[in-house]
C-alpha cells in the first residue's frame, strides 16, 4: 500500500486531518486499533471554540453542527453560594458551542464515508519506520494479514497511549507532566440541563460542574478521588453531593434521574515537547494533556491540526518546508497557552487535599477578584473562547 499521508488514530484529531487533506487533494490511510463502533460510541466533552467552530465548517462537516449545537455566549462560576456570569460576547464578542465530541466525529466519519476515505479498524501491531529518512513507512496487521503502507509523512493522532510517541527515541523526547490528586466522576442522564450555560462551581468540599448534551441529555461531574471505586456511587448518591456543592437556588433546579453513563477520570497535564521527529508529527493526546477544567482537550487537537494541515499543504502545493519544519514550534506556542489556561482554571475552582489555610484563603481571594474585576473576566473569556491560531 502506498499513500501520501499515514495517520495513526482513527478519532477525531486524525479524521479532521484526513478530511481537510482530502479536500486539498492530499491522499490518506487512516488507521485504527479500535472498531468503528467503539470510536463512535466513546462520550467525551462537548464544548467547541469559536475557531474549532470555523475549522469543522472549513472541513464541510459544520452542517449538523450549525443545526443541532447550543450556541454559548457566556457561562456561569458558583461561588460563595452565588452565581457570577463570564459574558463571552460582550467581553470578546465571540461565543463557544455545546457540541459533543461523539457527535463531531459521526459527522466526520459520515463525510469520510461519502470522499470514499481510507479509514481500516481494528488494526494490530502497528509500527514505524524510517522516520529520518524522506521515505518512512508503517508495518501493521489488518484482518489477519501482515501489511506494508509507504508514506511521505506519518502523522501520530493516536492518543497518550498510542505507539507513535513511543517511537521517538527518549533522549529526542523532553517531557512534562504534573498529575493532580483527584478525578472527576461523571454522570450523563437523560434530564433537563439544570440551567441554560454551563455553570463551574467551586466548593470547599469540592469541584461541580453543570453541562450538557442537548435539552433533554446533562452531563454532571463532581470532583472525587482519583482511584474512586465507581461501584461506590449509587445515583442517590452523586445526586446528594451534586446538590452540596451548588448554589441552594441552583440545586432546588436540579431534575434528577437513572444514570446512563458513569466513570472516572483523572487529570493530568502533560506535554512532549517533541511534536516533530523526522517524518513524523505528533497531533492532540498524542502529544498532550490537559484537565478537563475549561474543555480545552478536543480544541487543542484541532489547532494542532490546523497548523498541520497548512504545512503539508504548502508542502504538496510547492514543495515549500517551511510549515513542516515550523510545525512544532507553532502547536506547542498555542499548546502551552492552553495548559496553562487549563492547569490555573483547575488550580482555581478545585480543593486540594495538601493546601495550607493560607493556601485555601488565597484561592478565595482569586475567586473573588475574579468575580469583581471586568479586566480578569476579560483574561478569563479569552482563554474561554479560545486563543487566536
Amino acid at each position: 500500500m502506498k499513500t501520501c499521508v499515514a495517520i495513526i488514530g482513527g478519532g477525531p484529531a486524525g479524521l479532521l486531518l484526513s478530511q481537510i487533506l482530502h479536500i486539498a487533494g492530499i491522499d490518506t490511510v487512516v488507521l485504527e486499533r479500535r472498531s468503528r463502533d467503539h470510536v463512535e460510541g466513546r462520550i467525551r466533552a462537548g464544548v467547541l471554540e469559536n475557531g474549532t467552530q470555523s475549522l469543522l465548517r472549513r472541513a464541510s462537516v459544520g452542517e449538523r453542527m450549525d443545526r443541532e449545537g447550543l450556541i454559548h455566549g457566556g457561562f456561569s462560576i458558583a461561588h460563595r453560594g452565588g452565581m457570577h456570569r463570564i459574558d463571552l460576547m460582550t467581553l470578546t464578542g465571540r461565543n463557544v458551542m455545546v457540541y459533543g465530541q461523539t457527535e463531531v466525529t459521526r459527522d466526520l466519519y459520515a463525510a469520510r464515508d461519502t470522499m470514499g476515505g481510507v479509514v481500516l479498524h481494528d488494526v494490530e501491531d502497528v509500527a514505524v519506520h524510517d522516520l529520518r529518512s524522506d521515505k518512512p513507512h508503517i508495518t501493521f496487521n489488518h484482518a489477519g494479514e501482515a501489511h506494508r503502507l509507504d508514506c511521505d509523512f506519518i502523522a501520530g493522532c493516536d492518543g497518550f497511549h498510542g505507539p507513535s510517541r513511543q517511537s521517538i527515541p527518549r533522549e529526542s523526547r523532553r517531557e512534562f507532566e504534573r498529575v493532580y490528586p483527584f478525578g472527576w466522576l461523571g454522570v450523563l442522564s437523560e434530564t433537563a440541563p439544570v440551567d441554560d450555560e454551563l455553570v463551574y462551581a467551586g466548593h470547599e468540599n469540592g469541584f461541580a460542574l453543570c453541562s450538557m448534551r442537548n435539552p433533554r441529555l446533562s452531563r454532571y461531574y463532581i470532583q472525587c478521588r482519583s482511584d474512586e471505586n465507581i461501584a461506590d456511587w449509587s445515583d442517590d448518591r452523586f445526586w446528594t453531593v451534586l446538590r452540596e456543592r451548588l448554589p441552594v437556588d441552583l440545586a432546588a433546579r436540579l431534575e434528577t434521574g437513572p444514570s446512563i453513563e458513569k466513570s472516572v477520570a483523572p487529570l493530568r497535564s502533560y506535554v512532549c515537547e517533541t511534536m516533530r521527529y523526522g517524518r513524523l508529527f505528533l497531533a492532540g493526546d498524542a502529544a498532550h494533556i490537559v484537565p478537563p477544567t475549561g474543555a480545552k482537550g478536543l480544541n487543542l487537537a484541532a489547532s494542532d491540526i490546523h497548523y498541520l494541515s497548512e504545512a503539508l499543504i504548502q508542502w504538496y502545493g510547492s514543495g515549500n518546508s517551511s510549515g513542516i519544519d515550523g510545525y512544532a514550534d507553532r502547536a506547542l506556542s498555542r499548546v502551552w497557552k492552553t495548559e496553562r489556561f487549563s492547569w490555573w482554571m483547575t488550580s482555581l475552582l478545585h480543593s486540594f487535599p495538601k493546601n495550607s489555610p493560607f493556601e485555601q484563603r488565597m484561592q478565595t481571594a482569586e475567586l473573588d477578584y475574579l468575580t469583581e474585576s471586568q479586566a480578569a473576566m476579560t483574561a478569563l473569556a479569552e482563554n474561554y473562547v479560545g486563543l487566536p491560531y
